[in-house]
């Protein structure tokens, strides 16, 4: 069996357009007055029947849809690529269909057309629970029309999922418990919560680099509002499944899971990227960022991929290691000494688990509560 079939199989879209940019942003996203949807359709129809000839008779567990503001698409699009995607591959009895949204592109019209197109799972970018945070961050939506949208799309799909960042300037401790048990009564079943990060070739970047952006909470902080977090959220019964990410029971990103677990996932549109495993090797895929020359491309050269290199079992190894205990379920580490050729040192595992960074049950590791902040510091100690 392929090490792949361990984590299953996933497909991923970018449509790279958005309204605006947001300053925080380092996302492959762009700002078009005017798109040709019917071109960008032929071009993802072409990339969809490429890739399911290369991974004939594979089971297809998940699609995402992501950005970018996917929910700016035409429903009739989507459809269309459901539609050849359900006929290229057989699809998974829990089959997941993610389509990222933004409140502000959202009508009840086009979230009815998405659900009749075959797409079962929303995840909305909200952001923040207040309007002046909304405007730092440079959204384009109220709380209001943030609500307004999420009441859409929960009587519109069953699974819902939304994003809110924290840390963010002037924001305390009891700003975010109480933002944070405000959004936990609207969820549904998910939630994806991600400490502001200042990312370079960001608005945010050149302006923190000038100190510019006053008012961010500092390490201690910033700690002590991810605790509150993972606190607040499993008395709500949404434990983390995840360092960022949380759910009801059963309710977990299928597709996220796929990139965790260390599936097999190929990646269609610009800035879009893969592992796929052929013939025994797995290859990393990438696809020009500038959606105008990966749509040339797929035109000119009928393929959309930038390039294509065999990725070492050892770095392979050291990816799964990397992905998967970001999850609370941990790693295997059979699995890692199959990929990397050798084990993980019994010594530092041992280590670790004597500091309280790790916890072992069997052939299993995983991060504890206090090994997860620190988790880059954690892989450092298990592989360098």
């Amino acid at each position: 069996m392929d090490d792949w079939q361990n984590g299953g199989f996933g497909l991923y879209i970018h449509w790279p357009f958005c309204q605006s940019k947001c300053p925080y942003c380092d996302f492959n996203s762009h700002v078009a007055t005017a798109i040709d949807q019917d071109a960008w359709a032929r071009a993802y129809l072409s990339e969809i029947d490429r890739v399911a000839e290369e991974t004939k008779g594979r089971l297809l567990n998940t699609v995402f849809f992501g950005g970018g503001t996917p929910s700016l698409m035409d429903p009739d699009l989507v459809a269309a690529l459901l539609e050849r995607i359900s006929t290229s591959w057989t699809r998974a009895n829990d089959f997941e269909v993610t389509l990222e949204a933004n409140p502000s592109s959202v009508e009840a019209g086009r979230f009815w057309g998405f659900s009749e197109a075959g797409v079962n799972r929303i995840s909305m970018g909200i952001q923040a629970m207040n309007d002046d945070d909304l405007r730092r961050l440079g959204r384009m939506h109220s709380v209001a029309e943030a609500r307004a949208a999420f009441n859409v799309a929960r009587n519109q799909f069953s699974r819902v999922s939304f994003d809110l960042i924290y840390a963010r300037q002037f924001q305390t401790l009891q700003d975010w418990r109480s933002e944070l048990q405000e959004a936990l009564s609207m969820a549904v079943d998910h939630l994806s919560l991600y400490q502001l990060t200042i990312e370079p070739g960001t608005v945010f970047g050149a302006r923190h680099a000038k100190g510019g952006l006053a008012g961010l909470p500092d390490d201690e902080i910033s700690a002590d509002m991810y605790l509150l977090t993972q606190d607040i959220c499993a008395e709500y019964g949404m434990p983390a499944y995840e360092v960022s990410n949380h759910a009801g029971p059963d309710a977990q990103s299928r597709h996220n899971l796929i990139y965790w677990r260390y599936g097999d996932y190929a990646g269609i549109g610009p800035g879009a990227h893969g592992r796929l495993t052929q013939q025994g090797k797995r290859f990393a895929t990438h696809t020009p960022l500038s959606p105008q020359a990966w749509l040339d491309q797929v035109t000119r050269e009928g393929h959309g991929e930038q390039t294509r290199e065999a990725i070492p079992p050892v770095e392979q190894a050291l990816e799964y290691l990397m992905m998967s205990l970001r999850l609370t379920e941990g790693s295997d580490i059979q699995r890692y000494q199959a990929l990397a050729g050798s084990p993980l040192e019994e010594s530092r595992i041992t280590g670790l688990v004597n500091h309280g960074f790790l916890l072992r049950q069997d052939t299993k590791i995983m991060a504890t509560d206090q090994g997860r902040p620190i988790l880059n510091a954690v892989l450092r100690e298990l592989v360098t």
